[in-house]
């Protein structure tokens, strides 16, 4: 009776503490969708606490008018789609071949894969290198430097070592290459592992800032992130001067930050239910098997 009663009290403390850091979370994501479709006077009232007030969609309509921003959006999808494409090909072509043990020198390779995830050439020598590479002011100095992720490309090769041997080595006795056993018995297996990376890497490419701050100059090449800095540190001059006075006097610089906070969230949320059965067992098992 007493171990059911601590249990039953430890499960009101988990569900307790759960909810309350799940509002604590949320609250932000929710206040901004809210903010940003509110009008302005009940934003400079503080009336703007859960749910919107005076609903319009005034703000949606000024950011979007601003070629700017959806310049920035299509440039950003596509180096998110390129980029997760390249980086799971390349992650693949790394962590497959690690995984088998009949691989001369794979210890060592694996060493020094390891050896970038703690040291690095520095800011100034890879900007040089980028420079050097004529990659400056393009796509390819936001994709090719992080193709590879040191800690993805690790769990990928652990998942793959936890896959049982006997088909594979099955479809090479009866004549199969190492790239077909890979394409017809590994991968087709392999989705939980795939999904958990398309995830992280999606994220990663969506959210690029820092790269393109130092790398990009042309605005038609800005990412969604660095057009958000833009935005949400320089006032909106380019998007007002798209509206006429009636809206101008209606929007603030609060109602447009919000907008573009929530178009940049929007879709890379949207990705993860999606991916989200795979991305809890993908990062399971290629976690704790090995």
């Amino acid at each position: 009776m007493k171990g059911n009663t601590r249990k039953n009290w430890f499960n009101v403390f988990n569900y307790t503490l759960m909810i309350l850091l799940s509002i604590i979370f949320l609250y932000p994501i929710v206040y901004t969708f809210s903010v940003s479709f509110s009008d302005a006077g009940s934003i400079l009232a503080g009336k703007v606490i859960l749910l919107p007030k005076n609903f319009n969609v005034e703000a949606y309509k000024a950011v979007l008018s601003d070629k700017k921003n959806l310049t920035a959006l299509w440039f950003t999808v596509r180096l998110t789609v390129f980029g997760v494409a390249l980086s799971l090909i390349m992650t693949t072509l790394a962590a497959y071949p690690l995984s088998r043990k009949n691989l001369k020198g794979a210890g060592i390779v694996l060493g020094f894969i390891v050896f970038t995830m703690y040291f690095d050439g520095g800011l100034i020598p890879n900007y040089i290198l980028l420079k050097n590479l004529n990659l400056l002011n393009k796509m390819g100095a936001l994709i090719f430097p992080r193709a590879i992720s040191p800690f993805l490309m690790i769990i990928m090769m652990t998942y793959f070592r936890g896959i049982p041997k006997e088909p594979e080595e099955a479809a090479v006795i009866d004549g199969c290459s190492n790239i077909g056993a890979f394409l017809r018995i590994i991968l087709p297996v392999s989705t939980p592992i795939y999904g958990t990376l398309a995830v992280y890497y999606a994220v990663s490419y969506w959210n690029t800032f820092f790269e393109a701050l130092l790398y990009i100059q042309e605005s038609t090449k800005f990412t969604l992130q660095l057009r958000l800095y833009q935005v949400l540190n320089v006032v909106g001059d380019s998007i007002l001067s798209h509206m006429d006075v009636a809206s101008s006097r209606v929007i603030i610089t609060e109602n447009m930050k919000a907008a573009t906070v929530v178009i940049t969230i929007v879709p890379i949320i949207c990705v993860y239910p999606a991916l989200q059965k795979y991305f809890v067992k993908g990062a399971t098992l290629g976690a704790i098997k090995g």
